[in-house]
């Protein structure tokens, strides 16, 4: 008998299968609901045929669906918990972008994207947008594909183990993304609080002026000329982020290894 028809072999590939479809649907860019199904499908199916023959082994044995079932819901948390670190990367961007609109008074004025289904400000969709042009133009495609391929080596198929640490990790995490992204919006912050005691300045000296109408006006104004100002460190400041993510999700893989 062919030795890939082992069906010990099929069920190892089929949990290969399962931990890569989740990272891809949940990953950023991979998983949006613009990609046709076909093209995810195809994906998926490459992903899991290169990683199975780069480092796939057969079970020892071949188990009852019960702990069959179990073992792919390990391999669904683990595709998961990689998209997770992912997504980090693009929170701290949105979180950065909501800022700075909520600081524009542009919060009404938010849009569905089509591609997650999340409404978004224009601000954030913009950023979104640049960010995930940066990520393709420094290839950063290519180390997400690399970051499950040794996911299999750090963490492999069949195993029932659980690393306790994750959890951990991932709220410590959680917090280093809000951080990242509140500080990248900060000085944004700054500039529409000065914004803001200036329009007050005008209020109290000249009581005739329009206050509602000025201050947001002036406030949007300003921060659009500060972002046209500062859009050739997007560049550099969309690398650091990347390579943030790029430091999680090596963290990440050592702490699914144990």
């Amino acid at each position: 008998m062919n030795p890939l028809l082992d069906p010990a072999n099929i069920e190892a590939f089929g949990l290969y299968l399962v931990r890569t479809s989740t990272m891809v649907l949940a990953a950023p860019l991979l998983g949006q609901t613009l990609s046709s199904s076909g093209t995810k499908i195809a994906l998926i199916i490459a992903l899991s045929a290169v990683s199975f023959s780069a480092s796939g082994e057969p079970l020892p044995e071949v188990y009852a669906a019960p702990i069959f079932a179990v073992m792919a819901l390990r391999e669904a948390l683990i595709g998961f918990f990689l998209a997770l670190i992912m997504q980090l990367g693009v929170m701290v961007v949105r979180v950065m972008g909501e800022l700075l609109s909520l600081d524009m008074g542009l919060q009404m004025a938010n849009q569905v994207d089509p591609g997650t289904g999340v409404s978004s400000s224009i601000v954030t969709l913009i950023y979104e947008g640049f960010a995930i042009l940066g990520l393709l133009a420094v290839n950063a495609h290519h180390w997400v594909v690399q970051s499950l391929v040794d996911s299999f080596e750090r963490a492999p198929v069949g195993s029932m183990s659980a690393q306790l640490g994750v959890t951990d990790f991932v709220v410590g995490l959680f917090g280093e993304a809000i951080s990242a992204g509140v500080a990248f919006g900060a000085p944004f912050m700054v500039l529409m609080a000065m914004v803001s005691v200036m329009v007050g300045l005008l209020a109290r000296t000249v009581p005739q002026i329009n206050v509602l109408e000025l201050g947001f006006t002036l406030r949007v104004g300003v921060a659009l000329i500060v972002m046209l100002i500062l859009s050739p460190v997007m560049a550099p400041l969309f690398g650091g982020i990347f390579e943030d993510v790029r430091y999680w999700t090596a963290s990440g893989l050592d702490a699914l290894g144990g």
